[in-house]
């Protein structure tokens, strides 16, 4: 227990530089209060004390802001960084070293029952506001931007930023527009760009008829001056 406590402000210090003092991060830290309470109802979870690890997680979420379920799995050095509004589900899993910003949420999609919420791999930085929703795994190394909405698995070493979210850097190249299952679409952008392409059809089809209207015109006075 004490090895973990350890480790806990020893993350918040290689995470955040504006912690000054361990008794600061004890007793101002609402991240590190989440994550404490969280290991303590987890605990009781596991053993069936559902009712009494619910009670915790919501006493946690009352002073912290944080609310995450006693049946979530967290691994290491979770650091989560100015925490209000930050929701964990009952089947999400965290790997180590892995940083949540304030506003995120790792959710489910529906009223699906067994495994319904994301797996978050290790060295995971998830953006402020970003929506992590559904039952699919986001791997290592990967990076998810501020109000980003992923919905569908993300590979390692990659970049997520959008809604929904598209992945626009992959092992430190960003990606092209050809498409696979790795390189999600934006039907936004898409949309755009098909309503620019059919304005400038219509661009030039105006121009056309104005065109022709003018050669028409000029027809009669060509013919007026020939008879005359």
């Amino acid at each position: 227990m004490f090895r973990h406590i350890r480790s806990d402000i020893a993350t918040v210090f290689d995470n955040d530089p504006a912690a000054r003092s361990k008794f600061e991060v004890v007793f101002t830290y609402s991240g590190l209060h989440a994550i404490w309470a969280h290991r303590l109802a987890h605990r009781l979870y596991r053993r069936g004390w559902f009712t009494i690890a619910r009670i915790i997680s919501q006493i946690s979420r009352f002073f912290t802001g944080i609310e995450i379920h006693p049946g979530a799995r967290i691994g290491e050095r979770l650091f989560i960084d100015h925490g209000m509004g930050v929701v964990i589900g009952e089947t999400c899993e965290i790997g180590d070293n892995v940083v949540i910003y304030q506003g995120v949420t790792l959710g489910g999609t529906g009223k699906e029952k067994g495994k319904r919420h994301p797996t978050i791999g290790n060295n995971v930085v998830i953006g402020s506001g970003a929506k992590v929703l559904g039952s699919f795994t986001v791997g290592d190394n990967v990076n998810i931007g501020s109000n980003a909405v992923v919905l569908r698995e993300v590979p390692p070493n990659s970049t997520v930023v959008g809604n929904p979210g598209r992945v626009v850097k992959r092992n430190g190249e960003r990606v092209g527009d050809r498409l696979d299952h790795t390189k999600l679409p934006d039907p936004v952008v898409e949309m755009l760009r098909d309503m620019q392409r059919q304005i400038d059809d219509l661009k030039a089809e105006l121009r056309r008829d104005r065109m022709e209207r003018k050669e028409l015109e000029k027809e009669p006075i060509a013919g007026g001056e020939a008879r005359r």
